[in-house]
């Protein structure tokens, strides 16, 4: 069994959609997702990306993702990565996919000259949680995240 960690191409469109998707799932979510075809392949790969993806193989065959963006820290003067999902489908968890893709993210901001690596994960994801803990993640508990969407966003823009 071979892991291979590598950036994502444009032809990599469908299996990302269905990454996406079947981590939708898992998180009981389905409901939330909007995207389409076009307005995921503009973000990812058009003229200017918003976002990166690395896929993670087992043996050649697409078995996990992981799609981030840079932020950036007032405080440190410098960017981040951000992770905002991270996805191994259930047959390939064990093989040190998801250590695999979370190793590779760290190896890019540090290259980058990143101050951080950082992700969200949903409280009762106990397993992930205990993951990510033993990687040497830590949970940022005095922080809450704020988020304004849909019409509350429009409202906001004033449109």
């Amino acid at each position: 069994m071979t892991l291979t960690i590598r950036p994502a191409a444009p032809s990599d469109l469908p299996t990302i959609m269905q990454f996406i998707r079947d981590l939708a799932a898992y998180e009981k979510l389905s409901h939330a997702v909007r995207f389409t075809e076009d307005i995921l392949g503009d973000n990812l790969f058009g003229t200017r990306p918003m976002a990166e993806v690395l896929i993670g193989e087992v043996s050649g065959a697409p078995q996990g993702f992981a799609l981030f963006f840079h932020n950036f820290s007032t405080f440190e003067g410098r960017p981040g990565i951000y992770l905002e999902d991270l996805f191994v489908r259930p047959e390939a968890r064990g093989a040190g996919l998801g250590k695999a893709l979370l190793v590779e993210l760290a190896r890019l901001a540090v290259e980058r000259r990143c101050a951080r690596l950082e992700w969200a994960v949903l409280d009762w994801n106990a397993p992930s949680i205990g993951f990510y803990k033993a990687l040497g993640a830590h949970p940022m508990d005095e922080w809450t995240v704020m988020r304004v969407d849909g019409e509350a966003l429009s409202g906001l823009a004033g449109m």
